[in-house]
């Protein structure tokens, strides 16, 4: 029987600056239209302007926690029960963790105008870094959600 392709992570080469397949995977998501070159400049031209903001700091450490500073721990998810749907607060896997807090922050940068994208990514970074900006205002809001809604954690599946 032949073997399926997937697209995972075992197939994803690391980045060729900082040997990460985490930034391989941003880079990925960070694209948009097909245009990796494009992406990949956008992404270290931030790593150099953190580079210059925060110089006792690594800017790949930078990057790491930040990601990890955004990723939530409890979701909710929308469960229908006896003709009522509840927000039921779920605990979120890994790769779905992952997959939000990079869905978050670009969104965050996306949603801001007027600077370069290079400029408003270094600066969401440096503020995921020190947990504040508008990817972990998303992450405390879901927390927030699924807090409010523990009462209807048992119809959990």
């Amino acid at each position: 029987m032949a073997k399926k392709f997937t697209a995972s992570s075992e197939q994803l080469k690391p980045d060729p600056v900082y040997q990460s397949k985490l930034v391989s995977k941003f880079i990925n998501c960070l694209m948009y239209d097909g245009k990796k070159s494009t992406a990949q400049k956008v992404f270290y031209d931030s790593m150099s302007l953190i580079e210059k903001k925060l110089k006792d700091v690594a800017p790949n450490e930078v990057f790491e926690t930040a990601i990890n500073n955004v990723k939530p721990m409890l979701e909710v998810r929308s469960k229908r029960v006896g003709g009522a749907s509840y927000q039921v607060p779920m605990q979120v896997k890994p790769k779905r963790q992952q997959s939000l807090a990079f869905r978050w922050v670009i969104q965050a940068v996306r949603g801001k105008k007027g600077k370069p994208m290079s400029q408003r990514l270094a600066a969401e970074f440096v503020d995921a870094y020190n947990k504040t900006g508008a990817a972990v205002t998303t992450r405390e809001n879901t927390h927030r959600m699924a807090e409010a809604n523990k009462a209807f954690a048992h119809f959990a599946w």
